[in-house]
């Protein structure tokens, strides 16, 4: 499979219009406060984008962030101006070809930002305890459209819950399946490189992350995928395919449900780009300024990350109320008496 995304990336596609799906993003998806900082990123490197969502997470700034599968480090350029002078983004990438890219427009992108702090690194991202980075070093790690294309997810999860700092966050896009993909699909090599044969069935994604160490994977998007080539179309059949955003914390201390303990958070608005509002995750819109009840995992999302000095918080964990209504799970037993009957599942 290494060698098939290698020769994929590295000498089939020349350009982002080679791609034979929609996972490219287009501009009507960039955020406003994102397009001058990718007007500063040198043509070459933007036109081999192959990524299929945005990985720019707020409050950057002097953060320490990896980029697993950098590619010609479109994201780590965009990275290196959020996270400042005092940051530093380390891309991570097997395909030497994109690597070259990278590395040629380095003093470009040193002498447009005003600063030097990226570097690139030649590696898999299945073994990123070859590459000397220090455990518990980073941040943030993410990572655009570049799981699938390992063959040893598993081991990619578990290099990154190695090197998270505790509060740091995962937070990655990638493409997924509605069902297991089948062996023709996964075996085709054209498939593969287009990112649908390697995706993950979306159910067995959350099993992979709970069994990495990541209690409580959150959504933060998600957008269908088209098909563009007939022929491509013919060859996947039933399947529909996703691109979605997560993020996964590195939180101990979270549980395998969301529990309610009857607290609540105040966003102060004071993150750069989110006065009016902060985005935790698909189902977490929090307003500035109202108080907003949360689940205890959600508590610690925001309490024992980067972003605790921006709420106020309320309540504590002394009295438990059951499970946290709204978080995709209820009470199981049938509040009636009596016995019933129907099918299994």
């Amino acid at each position: 499979m290494h060698d098939i995304v290698q020769d994929y990336y590295g000498r089939q596609l020349q350009h982002s219009d080679d791609l034979k799906t929609s996972a490219c993003c287009d501009i009507s998806q960039i955020p406003a406060w994102l397009k001058p900082l990718l007007s500063r990123i040198h043509p070459e490197v933007l036109s081999r984008y192959y990524g299929c969502g945005l990985v720019c997470p707020p409050l950057l700034e002097g953060c320490r962030v990896l980029d697993l599968g950098c590619g010609s480090g479109r994201d780590v350029y965009a990275l290196a101006q959020l996270v400042g002078p005092t940051g530093e983004v380390v891309g991570v990438d097997m395909t030497d070809e994109q690597l070259a890219v990278a590395e040629k427009h380095r003093a470009y992108h040193a002498e447009s930002f005003g600063f030097n702090n990226v570097r690139f690194l030649h590696g898999y991202i299945e073994r990123l305890d070859e590459l000397g980075l220090e455990p518990g070093s980073f941040d943030v790690i993410v990572s655009n459209c570049v799981v699938n294309l390992s063959p040893d997810k598993d081991a990619v999860l578990r290099g990154v819950q190695r090197l998270l700092k505790d509060g740091g966050e995962f937070y990655f896009s990638d493409v997924y399946a509605d069902r297991r993909v089948p062996d023709a699909v996964r075996n085709d090599p054209v498939l593969y490189g287009e990112c649908l044969g390697g995706a993950l069935y979306w159910n067995d994604f959350l099993r992979l992350a709970h069994r990495q160490g990541f209690t409580d994977p959150r959504l933060v998007d998600d957008r269908p995928l088209a098909i563009t080539d007939p022929e491509l179309a013919t060859r996947i059949g039933n399947l529909q395919f996703f691109s979605a955003t997560y993020r996964l914390f590195k939180l101990d201390i979270l549980e395998t449900a969301c529990e309610d303990y009857g607290q609540a958070v105040i966003y102060r608005g004071s993150i750069p780009d989110s006065a009016d509002r902060f985005v935790l995750d698909k189902h977490h819109d929090i307003q500035t300024g109202k108080v907003f009840p949360v689940c205890g995992n959600t508590w610690y999302m925001l309490h024992g990350t980067r972003f605790a000095a921006h709420f106020d918080f309320i309540g504590d964990f002394s009295r438990h109320y059951g499970i946290f209504e709204g978080c995709g799970s209820a009470l199981p037993f049938d509040g009636q008496s009596g016995t019933t009957s129907g099918a299994c599942c």
